[in-house]
Order: structure tokens, then sequence, then C-alpha cells
């Protein structure tokens, strides 16, 4: 429906793109001005252009101009000339549109026209990225860029005290982490003074793999917790007792849920053990609780796998992509009863201070935009939570990559089987093979077929 609905009417988002194809050609126009202009008369138009902002000016009307001027700077700077396809996706970018580009498309420098003109309101641009060092790297090769032309740019990572947050925050650009700035704005939410906050209110962020971050991560939360004043007695009392306990006949493990219960007998032999008429009274939720949560432990968290023990303290292992996850811990008591399953010393359990999902974080920008070379096929969801919509940038050359259509298999070990005949024909040929997969455990399954 939706394609014979395109097809009768056209596609909108291509329609809109060829409106920003005028603003481009009015670029390449005003480059021939703005190319003979001296480094400092280049520097002084981001003082002009302020000055007519304040003048009454708006952004939009700025655009062609600021972005000729950041074009021509970081052909001097960063020896790189924007192409007309990256004008298209900094128009995009600066409309709070997500922009679909392909893998090498220069999706970091094309960000560098919005935050630009949007930094040139004062008001703070965000650039965020999935990780520290990308941050780090896109802070300081395109904060060369900015600081040519007169912009201030701040870093946002892990470990920086209270007065260096304040400082990145107060930059007319701010790199970091999506992680950072959620973290800061639940920290600044728990102050008690106004101006022990760090962040100012959030104006205008651009997310480099948008989807990711605000699809994969949406319902992440991010939570700062203390400890709580609950007894860790319960905890080793309940890890010696499981250890007592035989499957099918003590409890039922359903392995793909990863759950795992208590049958009668193991309900039996559990009230006798603690001397109790009824593990499910009231009076011994707390109880049953923690022999629950000692069981999982037992059964369904893998040394190891799921976790390692390192100096003495239990490590989360990410299951997606096998890092260790130091400083987090497992909620519900999980952790703690893992702890008490591998002898070691068991924490207090921690209680939830302050929490925010990215999803209902990002929601808060009065201007949000994104980036990335897969957004499309989630533009339906992006488009009801965020109201962004995705427009595909044409690349600067035709396509050389062939990008083949899916295939569906019957079953799980059909497709193991395929995979694996294609790597070893491609092997055979010597071309380098790389298989992505989900989570450590399916490519652990690939390299047993």
């Amino acid at each position: 429906m939706i394609g014979l609905l395109k097809r009768m009417f056209g596609d909108p988002s291509e329609k809109e793109l060829k409106k920003l194809e005028k603003v481009v050609e009015q670029i390449n126009q005003l480059e021939s001005n703005i190319s003979p202009l001296t480094d400092a008369q280049l520097q002084h138009k981001t003082t002009e252009f302020r000055s007519r902002l304040a003048d009454g000016e708006t952004l939009d009307q700025l655009l062609p101009e600021a972005f000729t001027v950041c074009r021509e700077a970081s052909k001097r700077v960063l020896q790189m000339r924007h192409f007309d396809v990256q004008l298209l996706g900094g128009m995009v970018l600066h409309k709070g549109e997500i922009a679909e580009m392909k893998t090498g498309e220069g999706k970091t420098l094309v960000a560098t026209l919005p935050v630009y003109l949007n930094a040139l309101a004062g008001k703070g641009v965000h650039v965020i990225t999935v990780n520290d060092y990308l941050a780090r790297r896109d802070s300081e090769v395109m904060g060369q860029l900015y600081s040519f032309l007169g912009l201030s740019v701040g870093l946002n990572v892990h470990g920086l005290t209270t007065d260096e947050k304040r400082e990145a925050y107060a930059a007319d650009i701010t790199y970091g982490t999506n992680n950072e700035f959620g973290f800061d704005y639940l920290r600044d939410n728990m102050v008690i003074y106004k101006e022990q906050m760090v962040q100012r209110p959030l104006n205008f962020a651009i997310v480099d793999e948008v989807d990711s971050i605000l699809i994969d991560e949406a319902r992440t939360p991010l939570i700062i917790s203390g400890q709580a004043q609950k007894s860790t007695q319960h905890y080793g009392a309940a890890a010696r007792f499981v250890q007592t306990l035989r499957e099918e006949t003590d409890y039922t493990l359903d392995e793909k849920a990863k759950n795992v219960m208590l049958t009668d007998e193991g309900v039996a032999k559990a009230e006798k053990a603690f001397h109790i008429e009824n593990l499910f009274d009231h009076a011994n939720v707390t109880l049953n609780h923690h022999i629950t949560q000692a069981l999982k432990a037992k059964v369904i968290m893998k040394r190891d796998v799921d976790y390692v023990v390192e100096n003495d303290e239990v490590v989360i292992v990410d299951e997606f992509t096998g890092r260790l996850m130091h400083g987090r811990r497992y909620s519900d008591g999980l952790h703690q009863a893992i702890e008490a399953k591998e002898g070691l010393e068991v924490q207090r359990e921690s209680m939830t201070l302050a929490t925010i999902t990215f999803q209902n974080y990002f929601r808060m920008y009065k201007k949000l935009a994104g980036m990335t070379g897969t957004a499309k096929t989630e533009e339906e969801e992006l488009r009801k939570i965020y109201g962004l919509d995705v427009y595909v940038i044409p690349t600067n050359r035709p396509m050389q990559r062939q990008d083949l259509p899916d295939v569906v298999y019957k079953s799980e070990e059909g497709k193991y089987r395929a995979v694996v005949e294609e790597i070893v024909n491609r092997h055979k040929t010597g071309q380098p093979v790389l298989v992505g997969t989900i989570s450590i455990e399916n490519s652990e399954a690939y390299l047993t077929n």
C-alpha cells in the first residue's frame, strides 16, 4: 500500500531533497564570493552572523552563507571540501530530521555544517556519539574547524570533575556519549542548589548512530543508585541451600525464558531447611526472594559466560559484545546472589535514586537530529516516538558495493549451514569474511558448525 501511494504521489522525502538542491546551488554560487576572503575576514564572518541573529535574522536565513563559510573553513583547516550531497545531509540535520548516509560518505564532516550554524545562537549544540573514543576523536579533529571560526568546543567524557563538566557544557559545541549526557541530567536533578548543575537547557542535539541509540537502546534505563540498608546474611544461607537441590526433582528450568522454579518437593525442602511452615507466607516473602535469586545464580548465570570474577568482584559480561561491564551490577539482589555463590563478600543491595531512559531524555531537546547508515527501516518508529522523518541522502559517487537481498531460512540449522558453506567458498578464493552476530552465543554456534 505504501509503495502504491509513493508511486501515485511521490516520496515526500525525495520531494523535500529536490527543494534543498536549490539551496545547494545557492551555496555553490556564494562560494566564489567567500573563497577570496583572507583567514581573518573569513573568521570575522562568525561575529557578523551573530550580530545579524541579534538583529532579527533567523538561522534558516543565514544557512546558505553560513554553510558556505563552514565549507571554506574546512578546505583551509581540514583540507576537506564538503560535497554537494554532504550539504544536503547538513540541511536535513539542521531541519531536525534524520539523514541516512551510506558508510564512508563522511557523516562526521556533514555534522559540522549544522553544528556551526546552530552554535551561532550561543545556546549550545550537543554532538552525541556511542563511545568515548569517537567523542574525543571528533572533538579534536573537527574542533580545529570550529576553533578557526571562533567557536569554543567542549568534551564531555567519563571521569571529569563537576567544574570540568560545567565548562564543557558552557562551550558553544559539546561532544560526548549518550550515557554521559543522560547521567549528567540525572545528577543535575539530584543537586540541592541550581548553581551546582552542569547542563544548560537542552537546545539542539545531533545523534550519531541514531538508530542504535534512539531505537535499540531507547528503553535502556540509566540508573543512579545508593546502598540500601538491607541485611546481606540471607544470601549466604540461600546459596548454601540451593546447592542441595536437584534439577527436575527440586526445581524446573526453562532455558529459553531463563526462568527457574521450585517444585513442590523443592518448596518442602526449603520449609524444612529454614524451619518455617509456609514458604509463601507473607512473613517469608524476603526469604522466598533470596532462594529464587540464589537458584537463578546457581542454574542460569554461568561463570565466564554471563560474568567473570576479577579481583574478588563479579563483573558482568555484555551478552552482545563480550566486553566486561565494570561498574554495572545486576538488580533485584541477583548480583548479591552470584557473589554468595562464588564465596565473595556480599555487597549491600542498591536502591534507585534517579532513573531515566534514553527515549525520555532525548525527547526533551528543543531540536533533535540524527545520522546513521541504516534508519529507513526504523522510520515509522522514529516518526511515531520522536517526530523524526528519515531522508536518504544519495552517495557522492555511484555505489560499487552490492547490497544483496535478505535470505530467509526455515530453520536455524539450515541458516548456520548455509552461512558456513558461504564462508568456506569465499575463503577458497582468498576473500576475507566478516561475520556479524547479535551475541556471543550465536558467534560460538558458527564456530561449532
